[in-house]
């Protein structure tokens, strides 16, 4: 049977682009792209949805999947015990990207407040509630998808040495 979540994730046999990887390898990279691109398209999703209830929470949705996809890409690369400082420091960063990217686009006056537009007054709320939210969901992922990642190595563990004890006993 494979081994899906090795102890050592360098055992790990992808074809992919090298640049892709080289950014995933890189915290900062990493949380920056994920911020800028996570704001921008908020200021979007909110500007093209309007009042529509529908589409706010679909596009709300579709913003936690990136979130999430972009940490699990960047923890991947690495062991489980390296996420203890890892996650945290990811969602610093992104929220640090985050507010400055607010911040552009308060200037550029395409910041969305409710159904106006943000105004350089409204930034330090913003920001208080980006480092908020983003610290708390990474975290909370993190450990979540920690713990599922133990417990399918702990099953994975358990039921191939189960299995090859058969095997010899057979």
């Amino acid at each position: 049977m494979p081994v899906f979540f090795p102890v050592k994730t360098a055992s790990f046999k992808l074809d992919e682009a090298r640049a892709f990887r080289r950014i995933s390898y890189s915290v900062v990279e990493m949380a920056v792209v994920t911020a800028v691109v996570l704001r921008v398209y908020r200021a979007l999703a909110l500007a093209l949805a309007g009042a529509n209830v529908f589409l706010l929470s679909a596009s709300f949705a579709f913003g936690f999947v990136v979130l999430f996809g972009m940490v699990t890409l960047h923890l991947g690369n690495f062991t489980v015990r390296r996420w203890i400082w890892r996650a945290p420091l990811f969602a610093l960063i992104e929220a640090s990207a985050e507010s400055l990217t607010s911040l552009a686009l308060i200037w550029i006056h395409r910041e969305p407040l409710g159904s106006a537009r943000a105004t350089f007054a409204d930034w330090p709320g913003s920001v208080g509630s980006i480092f908020t939210w983003r610290l708390s969901a990474i975290v909370v992922f993190a450990f979540v998808l920690a713990a599922v990642v133990q417990m399918t190595r702990v099953t994975l563990g358990d039921e191939t040495t189960s299995n090859s004890g058969r095997q010899k006993l057979a």
